[in-house]
Order: structure tokens, then C-alpha cells, then sequence
């Protein structure tokens, strides 16, 4: 029996007036898949996480997230998904559990089902000792950490990461994708992130796309991309694969979305 695509888009494109943020793109994911989007900012990987997940409209194309579709039905999508942004988004003035409390209702989390599922999550993620904290004590790994956790309250069979590491220190980076890595394989969580770091994609996707100007270049394995290019390294394979390093194309990314703003007024 075939594998049923958790996650499929079809030609999606998203314009703001002139501009393209997302070009005709298209891909597959199948349940219990880590998927990575890799490309600099301003690639198209935020804007395409904004259509998957009901915060942005398509100018065109299809989208299916566990079978629904984020414009018609957009309850039972939201319902099937937790999210980490790149921005924190947690009550600072609320302990870890609080947090974790007003996200399940949110969610309409049963009073049972929480006093199970939020101790459950906070080992998870190693923070159970810390329940009764407030949050403006944890350092920026505990805080994604904790985010992580008040993503899975409601059980979601997707996991969107936008560029959950950004600003952490490599070490923390490294014991994030641990918790990550456990999850997926605990929970048959899969798992959707975003990332401009060569080693993050090579180290914990299953599979990876290449994205550059909002158009996605190849998609494969880490082997499968380095075979593709003749290459030693993902780096080395997205270099040839775009024409400049994903160094280079952070700074002229940066310079086409500030005059994109200019344009939309930071929108």
C-alpha cells in the first residue's frame, strides 16, 4: 500500500505586489518524516510555514496538511499542528507549567488529560524540576525547550519548526535537536523546521529542501544532494546548487526583504 503524504503542496506561490515570496514550489511529506527547508533568510521558508499553517493565504496553488486544507478547513488543521516560531511567543510572567496549563485549554485539553500530558512533556524536555519557575528566569535553550513541549500539548501529528535554534549557542543548539530527535522517535512526531544551518539540516533531516529566492532547487537526502553535485559536503552541494554560499545569500536575502517592507510596511 502506498505511504498517504502528510503534508503536500502543489505549485504554491505567495506574491506581495511585485514581489515573490514563494514561486511555484511543491513536495511531499510522509508521517514520521524530519524534514528540513535550508536556505537563508529570506528564502521563502517563513512565508511558506505561514500558508501551511493557516497564518497566510496562497496567491496560488494547493495545500493539504493531514489530509485538510488550511483555507476551508482551517480548525482541523490547526488542530493536527504544533508550532515553535522564531520569535519566543511564552508569558514570561507565568511559570513553565502555567504556560503549559493555558495553552491546553487553549487547545480544550480535558482537565485529566492535562494533569498527565503536561508532567509527561516537561520530562521530555528536562524541565519538570523547573515547573514552578517563571519563565523570565530560563535561559533562551530552556525557553525553546519549553516551547517545544506547549507545541505537543494537544497531541498534533505535525511539528512546525521555524528556525527554533536562531540565537542559541552551538551547544545548546546541539542538546535542542537532541529533545528533538527523541521526540520524533518517541512520539512518531513529524517534524516540519526551517534552517539556514548546513550542520543542523545534515545532522537530523530524513530529508532536505534546498530553497533560494523562494524557489526550491532539489530536494533529497543529505547523501542524495552530495551525490547529486559530486560534492563532500552539504555545503559544498548548495553552493553548486544555487551558485553562492548560503553565507553570500543571507546578505543579498536580507537586502531584497528590507526593500520588500519598505514596499508592504513591514507585513
Amino acid at each position: 500500500m502506498a505511504k498517504v503524504p502528510i503534508i503536500e503542496v502543489k505549485n504554491l506561490t505567495k506574491k506581495f505586489g511585485d514581489f515573490t515570496a514563494v514561486d511555484n514550489i511543491s513536495l511531499v511529506v510522509y508521517p514520521g518524516e524530519i524534514f528540513a527547508f535550508l536556505g537563508p533568510n529570506g528564502a521563502g521558508k517563513s512565508t511558506t510555514i505561514k500558508i501551511l499553517t493557516t497564518l497566510l493565504r496562497p496567491s496560488a496553488g494547493e495545500v493539504r496538511i493531514n489530509g485538510f486544507s488550511p483555507l476551508t478547513e482551517e480548525d482541523e488543521v490547526r488542530h493536527s499542528f504544533g508550532i515553535v516560531f522564531q520569535d519566543p511567543s511564552l508569558d514570561d510572567e507565568l511559570t513553565a507549567y502555567e504556560n503549559m496549563e493555558f495553552h491546553a485549554v487553549l487547545y480544550s485539553v480535558n482537565s485529566e488529560a492535562r494533569k498527565k500530558r503536561i508532567p509527561e512533556l516537561l520530562k521530555l524536555v528536562g524541565l519538570w524540576d523547573r515547573k514552578d519557575d517563571r519563565v523570565k528566569t530560563f535561559s533562551g535553550g530552556m525557553k525553546r525547550r519549553l516551547e517545544i513541549a506547549r507545541g505537543l500539548i494537544h497531541h498534533p501529528k505535525i511539528l512546525f519548526l521555524d528556525e527554533p535554534t536562531i540565537g542559541l549557542d552551538p551547544q545548546t543548539r546541539n542538546f535542542l535537536w537532541e529533545y528533538i530527535k527523541k521526540l520524533n522517535k518517541n512520539e512518531g512526531m513529524t517534524v516540519f523546521l526551517t534552517t539556514h544551518y548546513m550542520e543542523e539540516a545534515d545532522k537530523i533531516a530524513d530529508k532536505i529542501a534546498v530553497i533560494d529566492r523562494g524557489r526550491i532547487i532539489k530536494i533529497g537526502t543529505s547523501a542524495e544532494l552530495k551525490n547529486f553535485t559530486n560534492s563532500h559536503s552539504l555545503e559544498e552541494a548548495f553552493l553548486k546548487l544555487t551558485g553562492r554560499t548560503i553565507r553570500e545569500e543571507a546578505a543579498s536575502a536580507k537586502d531584497r526583504l528590507r526593500d520588500h517592507q519598505k514596499r508592504w510596511g513591514g507585513r
